[in-house]
């Protein structure tokens, strides 16, 4: 069978997808979608219960706003899918989308050459190949790309399964586990009977795991309710929602003035003496005056949950999440607990146990463990590209979050993380559209990788938990240099007083030059 030529193929059709969809539509691009609807982890890696974590004004295509973007409700994960079915109507996106198309090999065809000099924009000859099975079909339709987009996401997929001594994983519980992703899969009354009347224990404390929580208390309401346990690994902090003392908590992080608060790459010597010795304990303070409201707002310090580091860390490395509503009433209640442990724990017949000698007792136990993203690449990049990911810094050095500099004709949206992921996979999506039509040049190979290992530098400096390229603290720094990059203005407000202290979001990137 003959392969599918196509200049521009775009691999998933979640948020990064659509968006890269959108702004490559002009190139008849290709998607390569393995489900059968668009959306990716808010389709397929979603509870019941799951919300957004911020304003819909907050996560919105640039050119594309909610409708009801002032509601004060999170959009729920359905609303959420809603609009962007909505964006994919509206821009006629769903015609490139070939869904049920699983990737199953990737093949570089490309001259070796270009491999050691950069990127260069597609020249009409394919540079990849790529093998896609179509669900319910044994045979390979290999397809041709000029230039090959990858927006399958860090989350999602693959598992990320805690390693246990031999003969104590899950095998010796004669109870039920399973991951955060099976139970996503799970309809309302399927989820329900899985946790009614249980001793559940949920391993893990970030957002999953939270939500999962409120979940099982709320199943578990009967007189024959069971108490839900989370064991917790690593505390961070969260938040009961968007102010602070009766002030509104974009001023402290989201606003240009706020951000120059912060180290960002790039600056001058004299900009970091003054970061470290001038702004270094206004930053501490902010960070103290968030962290006083959520321990009066909060009971972590009666549960034992108050981190050790600061509030800072957690926001730089964009882990802060929001606190499910119901999540300490329904500790009071008895119905969740928390067992906190730093060592190792192993499974064993009626449930897990620690190295402390402590145990629980289980029925049903979920690894609310996260995902494995590298290992999600590794199986689409062949050789050598491959060895490209095991990277000593655990970041992959995206250039503009999107090039790696030593991967030809190909292009990653999706992987670097903000306070608004949308937002920053359209910016990005939109300022790759700008160079495959060769409208401005990249720098060399060496400058790109110099400036991915100063943003790396930031991160490292600002937070112990720097290993996921998140930019929150210096985004519209990011998003300035993108805009000079593509020949826009940086500064996108109206006003000096607007540009300073209002916040910055998508609608600000609405195409204006």
């Amino acid at each position: 069978m003959a392969p599918v030529v196509s200049k521009v193929g775009i691999i998933g059709a979640g948020v990064s997808g659509i968006a890269a969809a959108k702004h490559l539509s002009h190139h008849n691009p290709i998607v390569l979608e393995a489900s059968d609807s668009i959306g990716g982890v808010w389709r397929h890696c979603s509870y019941n219960s799951t919300k957004l974590q911020s304003h819909r004004r907050d996560y919105e295509f640039s050119d594309f706003p909610w409708f009801d973007r002032d509601k004060p409700e999170y959009p729920s994960h359905l609303e959420i899918l809603d609009y962007l079915n909505s964006y994919a109507e509206h821009f006629d996106v769903l015609k490139f989308v070939r869904f049920n198309s699983k990737v199953v090999e990737v093949r570089f065809i490309g001259d070796r050459e270009t491999t050691d000099a950069g990127f260069k924009p597609p020249a009409g000859q394919p540079a990849w190949e790529v093998a896609v099975q179509t669900s319910g079909e044994d045979t390979i339709q290999w397809y041709a790309f000029e230039f090959l987009v990858v927006c399958i996401g860090k989350y999602g997929d693959i598992p990320r399964i805690p390693e246990f001594p031999h003969n104590k994983g899950p095998q010796a519980f004669q109870g039920q586990v399973l991951h955060s992703l099976d139970y996503c899969k799970l309809d309302k009354e399927a989820a329900s009977e899985l946790l009614k009347d249980k001793k559940v224990v949920v391993v893990g404390y970030k957002k999953s795991a939270l939500d999962l929580a409120v979940e099982c208390a709320e199943a578990n309401q009967g007189p024959k309710g069971q108490p839900c346990t989370m064991v917790v690994r690593t505390l961070h902090w969260t938040v009961p929602h968007y102010w602070v003392w009766g002030l509104p908590f974009f001023l402290f992080y989201s606003t240009r003035a706020s951000q120059f608060l912060h180290p960002r790459p790039n600056q001058s010597f004299i900009r970091t003496i003054t970061c470290l010795l001038a702004l270094s304990p206004l930053r501490h303070a902010i960070s103290k005056f968030i962290e006083s409201y959520i321990l009066w707002k909060l009971p972590l310090e009666k549960y034992g949950l108050k981190p050790d580091h600061s509030f800072e860390e957690d926001y730089a490395s964009c882990q802060m999440a929001i606190t499910p509503e119901n999540l300490f009433s329904e500790a009071d209640k008895g119905r969740i607990m928390f067992k906190r442990s730093q060592g190792n724990w192993w499974f064993n017949n009626d449930g897990i146990e620690f190295d402390d000698g402590s145990k629980i007792d289980a029925d049903v136990v979920v690894l609310a463990t996260g995902y494995d993203g590298k290992k999600k690449l590794k199986a689409i990049l062949p050789d050598p590209f491959r060895s490209l990911l095991e990277y000593p810094s655990g970041i992959m050095p995206l250039y503009r979050g999107t090039i790696h500099p030593l991967i030809p004709n190909m292009a990653f949206v999706g992987y670097l993380e903000s306070v608004s992921n949308l937002h920053s996979s359209e910016l990005r999506s939109i300022w790759l559209a700008r160079l495959i039509d060769n409208k401005f040049k990249l720098p060399s190979v060496e400058k790109m990788l110099e400036q991915t290992t100063k943003e790396l530098e930031v991160m490292k400096d600002t937070t112990r938990f720097y290993k996921r390229f998140c930019i929150s603290t210096f985004s519209i720094n990011h998003s300035d240099e993108i805009c000079e990059e593509m020949g826009w203005t940086s500064w996108r407000k109206n006003t000096w007083l607007a540009e300073a202290f209002s916040p910055y979001g998508g609608q600000d990137y609405l195409q204006k030059y």
